[in-house]
């Protein structure tokens, strides 16, 4: 028997309905599906598909990121009750949007990891929908812009993050969340001059060409100035933007695996990400959200939020 809530609305998750509107079951109850949108592996019709990537062995301290995914669509069960805050159009409402569900691959051979991501975010934009993933570890990052690179060209990289990334490591074998982006510029992915890295507070003298906004500058600075030296850097080139929820202070996102002090507020990230309006984005993703060492949810909670910044960002360009 279908869920329904007090309204007599039917679990949509689950059902055919509409694949736009803002949605009304109870936050506590139903399908933990992201913003209670339609789980479906048919995009026919949908215009952004958003997909767990449920993996974390590649981190180099604290694992549990493979369940961020899950917590992210949990925490996401109030926001479809309103448009979001600062933006002038709604778009849960304005776009299309399906729950792909999670990437399904086997735990146990890790080197086949990146062929089954690349595979599976490809069978997504082949749909003629945009991807917008949920980690998962920062790996798998890489393998996404690959698949996005395929179709687009290089990508300029918009990287919320304590950690650059970009330690060297020529073994393209390796699966390391903290050598990727090395590899991304290496392997003509990501376009190094055209990219920026905002919240980095560790140390790696090798920026490989990319620009830096350190914590302390977002920290001295407005966060529209931040956003338009970001804007200013990318220019209408394709974009794809990457969020490591450690971006943000351990004060406000606990949960992840390497967290480092003295970073972003929850504030900052959300101004600058909603004055980043009007970038040429064309993916992103969210991850390193670590649900057990966060007993709040409240990294989740940041995690869900970001998430449904890409949406705006994504479809701001494309607003009818």
């Amino acid at each position: 028997m279908a869920l329904q809530d007090a309204r007599g609305q039917v679990d949509r998750a689950f059902t055919g309905g509409p694949a736009k509107g803002l949605d009304f079951e109870n936050a506590f109850g139903g399908a933990t599906s992201i913003f209670r949108r339609r789980y479906t592996k048919d995009l026919a019709g949908f215009d952004v598909a958003i997909t767990g990537i449920p993996f974390d062995q590649a981190v180099t301290h604290r694992p549990g990121a493979r369940f961020g995914p899950r917590a992210i669509r949990e925490a996401s069960a109030l926001q479809p009750f309103d448009p979001p805050y600062g933006w002038d159009y709604s778009p849960l409402e304005a776009l299309a949007i399906a729950d792909y569900g999670d990437l399904g691959f086997d735990y146990a051979q890790v080197a086949a990891f990146p062929d089954a991501l690349r595979a599976h975010v490809a069978g997504i934009l082949d749909q003629g929908a945009a991807c917008i993933a949920m980690g998962g570890d920062h790996y798998v990052s890489f393998p996404i812009l690959q698949a996005h690179a395929a179709k687009h060209g290089p990508l300029s990289l918009i990287q919320f993050d304590a950690h650059s990334d970009t330690w060297a490591d020529d073994d393209m074998s390796r699966i390391d969340h903290g050598t990727m982006f090395y590899k991304a510029v290496k392997t003509g992915v990501v376009d190094p001059a055209t990219s920026v890295q905002v919240g980095i507070r560790t140390v790696n003298p090798d920026t490989l060409g990319v620009t830096t906004i350190d914590a302390r500058s977002v920290h001295e600075a407005a966060p529209g100035e931040v956003a338009r030296r970001v804007r200013g850097i990318v220019g209408d080139r394709p974009a794809y933007l990457t969020f490591d929820i450690d971006a943000l202070d351990p004060a406000f996102a606990p949960g992840t695996g390497t967290p480092v002090w003295g970073g972003l507020s929850s504030g900052q990230a959300a101004a600058i990400l909603r004055d980043l309006a009007g970038i040429n984005l064309v993916g992103g993703d969210v991850v390193e959200v670590s649900p057990p060492y966060d007993t709040t949810g409240a990294t989740a909670i940041a995690g869900a939020h970001v998430v449904m910044e890409l949406l705006c960002l994504w479809g701001w360009t494309r607003r009818g």
